[in-house]
């Protein structure tokens, strides 16, 4: 199953000046995953490129019904302290996706972060990043990711 199936990780800040160009790849990058027999997208939930990400996988179900969004959370509050329009776009995710895997059913906690991404990466054979520095959650993903043999996607690369 994991040769079927990609997460992403990414960056909650994106520049407006790359979202064209990273929405573009996006696009062009999951329509090349399911032509190679990818159908399940894991996605982590937070804002910024997990939503990208998220909305992406729902447009593509549109041309190939069998894509699945599994939406992977790390605690069963991870929007509380977020904007509302964060929290209103999350919500608009979570009525549209096609699984919802809590790794853990509590409040917050130091850990459920990590706990999440190295869900995301035992279960999937490619991971899709929006990874532009070395400083983040993502790059501790990416990193995991490549220890366990993924393809990883930098769509942050040129």
């Amino acid at each position: 199953m994991r040769e079927r199936t990609a997460c992403f990780t990414g960056h909650r800040q994106i520049d407006e000046k790359d979202l064209p160009r990273l929405t573009q790849r996006l696009d062009e990058t999951i329509a090349e995953l399911i032509r190679q027999g990818v159908i399940y997208f894991g996605n982590g939930g937070c804002y910024g490129f997990d939503h990208i990400a998220a909305l992406a996988v729902l447009k593509a179900r549109k041309l190939n019904p069998d894509v699945k969004l599994i939406m992977v959370l790390p605690c069963n509050n991870q929007d509380e302290r977020w904007k509302e329009p964060d929290r209103q776009a999350f919500k608009h995710i979570l009525e549209q996706t096609d699984k919802i895997k809590y790794v853990s059913e509590q409040p917050y906690f130091d850990g459920c972060m990590a706990k999440r991404n190295l869900h995301l990466v035992e279960n999937s054979g490619v991971c899709v990043a929006y990874m532009k520095h070395g400083r983040s959650g993502s790059s501790q993903t990416v990193r995991l990711a490549r220890e366990r043999g993924l393809t990883v996607i930098n769509l942050a690369e040129e």
